[in-house]
């Protein structure tokens, strides 16, 4: 029979589809058309096609040229743009201001057949400085309110170029879903004196039954409602409200599952596109100590229909306690 499983950060409701459990051979992962390389703005020798760098990791001190190992750019179709001011203003009962933020794409690599599951771990640890290293600079802007890193792989999940790469937006408002998961901290942490990732950490490490794997400071796992098949979590083991926080020693290990995790999806599911995302603290007076950040990571093995946009509910066909499973047999 069907379970209904709620959130317990955020509070929504996930249909957990029992009777029609799905295993990883029954996706069939949209495959994107391979494209050549010679004409891809990301790759090493292409640097005048995009625009100028705002962050490399070089061997020698050229700019937007060959030689480098990550390479940062701003976005050339930026979803928002950089301005000086918001000019809050409305139109009646609507608000409106200008789109203002900073759209960067992070180029994980010079090797545009390598994703980022198939880079050295060593590799990983360079792309997730970056990812911290822009985040503090893009931070200290006081106009922005949020910064987000996200990764798009493969067409179906909404990469527009296979080069690998991985976006940042800094955002003058906080994000809905964000907000959500603050007050539910909040909420949680009022009733019970606890984190709720430091509890939820905890519960699943002792029941085993969503565990994927861990190391010395990271835990990975499917979250009990899970909104979709195979969706998985990483976070800190121990309590960290901002990824910025992140200690070298973390960035390794925080390398290290995230190659784990990349390499059994890609192995159990056949290479699916996917998302992932980080979550983490807001900015410039709106920290919440109470936040633990955290990487949502979802497969693209399902479609959004209409009971989910008319709802809010989603429906999962695969348990997260099959999903882990599955995951856990899985050689990397």
């Amino acid at each position: 029979m069907p379970e209904l499983r709620k959130d317990p950060i955020i509070g929504c409701w996930v249909i957990i589809a029992t009777e029609r459990a799905k295993r990883p051979n029954d996706f069939k992962p949209e495959k994107d058309a391979i494209v050549g390389n010679g004409s891809c703005p990301f790759c090493e020798g292409n640097e005048k096609l995009t625009p100028p760098e705002v962050d490399a990791d070089r061997s020698s001190a050229t700019v937007d040229s060959p030689g480098w190992l990550t390479r940062t750019v701003p976005n050339k179709y930026p979803a928002l743009e950089n301005s000086t001011s918001l000019d809050k203003s409305s139109s009646g009962m609507f608000d409106v201001m200008k789109g203002v933020g900073l759209h960067e794409v992070i180029i994980e690599s010079p090797d545009h057949d390598k994703q980022l599951a198939d880079l050295s771990v060593d590799q990983i640890k360079r792309v997730i400085a970056v990812y911290k290293r822009r985040s503090l600079i893009l931070g200290k802007d006081e106009r922005f309110k949020y910064v987000l890193i996200f990764k798009n792989y493969g067409l179906a999940a909404g990469a527009s170029l296979e080069h690998s790469h991985t976006q940042l937006i800094s955002l003058p408002i906080i994000p809905r879903r964000v907000i959500g998961e603050l007050e539910g901290m909040k909420r949680y942490f009022d009733q019970k004196k606890k984190c709720v990732f430091c509890d939820m950490i905890e519960q699943e490490s002792k029941e085993g039954k969503r565990q994927i794997c861990e190391n010395d400071d990271f835990y990975a796992f499917c979250p009990f409602a899970s909104r979709s098949p195979f969706e998985i979590c990483i976070a800190p083991k121990k309590h960290q409200h901002a990824f910025t926080d992140i200690s070298e020693g973390q960035i390794d290990s925080f390398a290290k599952i995230l190659k784990d995790i990349l390499m059994r999806i890609k192995v159990l599911l056949d290479n699916p596109p996917y998302n992932f995302i980080i979550h983490t603290s807001s900015l410039n007076g709106n920290t919440n100590e109470l936040c633990h950040w955290h990487v949502e990571l979802m497969p693209k093995l399902t479609k959004i229909a209409g009971f989910e946009w008319g709802t809010g509910f989603y429906i999962n066909s695969t348990p997260p306690e099959l999903a882990s499973e599955c995951l856990r047999e899985v050689s990397v």
